[in-house]
């Protein structure tokens, strides 16, 4: 065996063990500066007051007075709900009428098509700061403000939404659509039984993100929203943290803030496969 070259495989060798060392140095540092603030969150959730700025990450003692003080003191089991009503319902408008929309802009040909398409993909570019009064106007002649109605108004229906929907229902074989038409299915069964099964992955995307959007909203509710027992999650925490001063008042801030976070969290790792998958597709798309 030549020495030289054994000599060159031994420094390959060591120079990639010494970047994989580096690699995973720097993936364990940067998870660490992620992670941190949630954990120190989360356990500061656990704590009594004159525990707060103690950096452990394992309170000692635990305690689980500071949930039962967060609902006593504030309506966050009405918060919690109206959030879950919201990104329910918001998500639901906009799985039916962004792959509707998707569909037809996909699948047929009319007059001013394309000018539609680029108005809708238009409204991306379109900061959500400067729609707020547009919407609040339309609420208020609407008659909306202060109502469930009001805050789901801006948001039955999206334009990244139908975007990606379109860009998925382009992929499908107009010819097994035309089959299914020759088979007798309405256009209803064309597109509810075959088209909307093929592009399932872009559905449950569409689901997940929009789900995470409308549970972290907040800007629009905060200005729409004025009784208390309608506040969204985020609006109520607004609220709720503002009444408080001392370090109990920032001991119940962190457990608010852990409960308002728990249910997306559960929704990771229930779904994480399916989020990843969906940020990659709507990433490719």
């Amino acid at each position: 065996m030549n020495p030289k070259t054994t000599d060159r495989g031994g420094r390959t060798f060591a120079l990639r063990a010494a970047l994989s060392v580096i690699r995973y140095t720097l993936l364990f540092a940067g998870i660490t500066v992620t992670l941190f603030p949630f954990l120190w969150m989360t356990a500061s959730s656990f704590k009594r007051p004159q525990d707060l700025f103690d950096l452990s990450l394992v309170p000692s003692p635990a305690t689980w007075h500071n949930y039962t003080e967060l609902f006593a003191k504030a309506p966050f089991g009405h918060w919690i709900a109206n959030t879950s009503a919201i990104a329910f319902i918001t998500t639901l408008s906009v799985l039916v009428f962004d792959t509707a929309v998707g569909y037809v802009l996909a699948k047929f040909t009319f007059a001013g098509q394309k000018i539609i398409f680029l108005m809708i993909i238009s409204t991306l570019m379109v900061p959500t700061e400067m729609l707020i009064i547009p919407w609040y106007l339309l609420a208020s002649n609407l008659q909306l403000s202060d109502t469930y109605a009001g805050v789901l108004l801006p948001g039955l229906m999206t334009a990244f939404g139908i975007f990606l929907m379109r860009q998925f229902m382009e992929t499908l074989p107009s010819e097994l659509l035309d089959a299914a038409r020759i088979d007798g299915l309405n256009e209803w069964r064309v597109f509810s039984s075959i088209a909307v099964p093929l592009v399932k992955p872009a559905v449950v995307t569409l689901a997940i993100l929009n789900l995470i959007s409308s549970w972290n909203q907040f800007i629009w509710p905060f200005i729409v929203l004025q009784t208390e027992t309608k506040y969204t999650l985020p609006v109520g925490m607004v609220y709720f943290s503002s009444e408080l001063k001392d370090n109990s008042g920032w001991i119940l801030i962190m457990t608010g803030a852990t409960v308002s976070v728990l249910p997306l969290i559960v929704l990771f790792l229930i779904f994480q496969k399916r989020i990843i998958q969906g940020i990659a597709l709507s990433g490719m798309k």
